[in-house]
């Protein structure tokens, strides 16, 4: 299948994308997985720290997961903030399908959404080089998909990375998928 990876800072929404998405190919009747570098941190080294080698090391497993599962033909979902370009760019040299999602989001909005309290930590200063705040956020020059999060709702998100996997032919046109159906129904 394909890796679609969510990028974006803290707060950008790519949780609840994932989580929407993930959603919405199940109903479509695939098979689905979503990798949120959250869960894979707490699960596999919840002592790993936030330096630039461990942030890539974390990315690398993701990688490799997100490669495996697509190789055994599960659509894979990234939510990962993967700040650094190069490690996106590994991503999409070792996965082949690949669809690179930017979660844009302007800073004043992520604040407000703060859903772990990271901002609020950073600007009292007990997180330091915290990613899109006062750490490195390495803007994905080329990805397939941007989207505005503060400006469009989930469905409207969702449906363009979908339409955007139908364009790659990643997935079947929706269309063709219903005439499937209907024949089989019929």
């Amino acid at each position: 299948m394909f890796v679609i990876w969510l990028t974006g800072p803290s707060g950008a929404g790519k949780t609840v994308l994932a989580r929407a998405l993930e959603e919405k190919l199940k109903g479509l009747g695939y098979r689905v997985e979503v990798l949120d570098g959250d869960i894979v941190r707490k699960t596999l080294y919840p002592k790993l720290g936030f330096s630039r080698e461990e942030r890539e090391m974390h990315n690398r497993v993701v990688i490799y997961m997100a490669k495996l599962l697509s190789k055994n033909n599960v659509i894979t979902i990234v939510s990962l903030i993967s700040p650094f370009k190069s490690v996106r760019e590994q991503a999409r040299r070792e996965i082949g399908k690949f669809i690179e999602v930017y979660l844009k989001c302007p800073l004043k909005v992520r604040v407000r959404r703060d859903p772990k309290g990271l901002y609020a930590k950073a600007m009292k200063g007990e997180i330091k080089n915290l990613t899109g705040y006062n750490g490195i956020y390495e803007e994905p020059e080329n990805p397939e998909v941007i989207l505005e999060t503060h400006k469009m709702n989930l469905d409207k998100e969702t449906e363009i990375i979908i339409s955007k996997a139908e364009q790659l032919n990643y997935l079947k046109h929706r269309k063709k998928l219903m005439e499937t159906f209907n024949v089989y129904l019929n």
